[in-house]
């Protein structure tokens, strides 16, 4: 058999192709269906948006991740007029006994990092800087999903959450860019969700170029970059109304 021939897998193969392509969602109007979209809010608090807070300690920009939340909030007010889930994404590092922090991770932060989790502790449940950033007010009704690593996936109840409520797509928000948003997007796109994500409410305190090479990343292998007027003129377009 000649190797550089691809085998001809045969018509039970393309048949079964076909019909997960007429599964397949191919507009960004379809992805973001109120009925199958859920918006993730990932980490928008104060250890990674404020003064004071970890980013700002150790040197980096806090700047990128304050702009995007008047725009993500705005997301989540025509979210909810919309009837989209919206979930929430909230980092708890630190504890009083260490339950969340392995040696892997310490021996990472001591080396590459300027001080948190080793001299100082990060997103502490309880605490202002492991509080939502102002603004950011999670609804009695919406859900708040703690997660201890980058993804929101790693070892939480998001998959569970959503799955049960049918979502097929993830409208991927929050900071930063190329660490927790990324890290979820990926995962998500792993466990076969679609993902829209959003690089006007998305940020980094790491430069420009990386939230770029994330969004680059994405588009290429993980899903599709939008921007969040896109998003809402797809939800206004629904009830035949338009952006305010």
């Amino acid at each position: 058999m000649n190797e550089g021939k691809q085998r001809d897998m045969g018509d039970g193969w393309r048949k079964q192709v076909q019909a997960a392509m007429g599964r397949m969602l191919t507009t960004l109007e379809q992805k973001v269906e109120p009925r199958h979209a859920a918006l993730i809010v990932v980490d928008l608090q104060n250890d990674f948006c404020a003064e004071g807070g970890m980013v700002h300690k150790e040197g980096r920009d806090i700047r990128p991740a304050q702009a995007i939340v008047p725009r993500v909030v705005h997301l989540i007010d025509k979210a909810r007029e919309a009837g989209v889930t919206v979930v929430y994404i909230q980092n708890v590092y630190s504890s009083q006994s260490n339950w969340y922090l392995s040696d892997v991770w310490l021996e990472q932060a001591r080396r590459a990092r300027k001080g948190p989790y080793v001299e100082y502790s990060v997103c502490e449940k309880g605490s202002w800087e492991g509080d939502f950033y102002d603004g950011i007010k999670p609804q009695p009704s919406e859900f708040i999903v703690n997660k201890h690593r980058y993804s929101a996936f790693i070892d939480t109840d998001l998959d569970l959450i959503l799955r049960s409520r049918g979502i097929r797509t993830l409208i991927m928000t929050g900071t930063a860019t190329n660490v927790c948003v990324e890290s979820t997007a990926r995962d998500g796109f792993m466990k076969d969700y679609y993902v829209v994500f959003l690089e006007d409410c998305t940020a980094t305190g790491s430069g420009e170029v990386m939230h770029n090479n994330t969004l680059d990343t994405i588009a290429s292998f993980f899903g599709q970059v939008a921007d969040s007027a896109a998003v809402i003129q797809c939800w206004q377009g629904r009830k035949g109304g338009k952006e305010t």
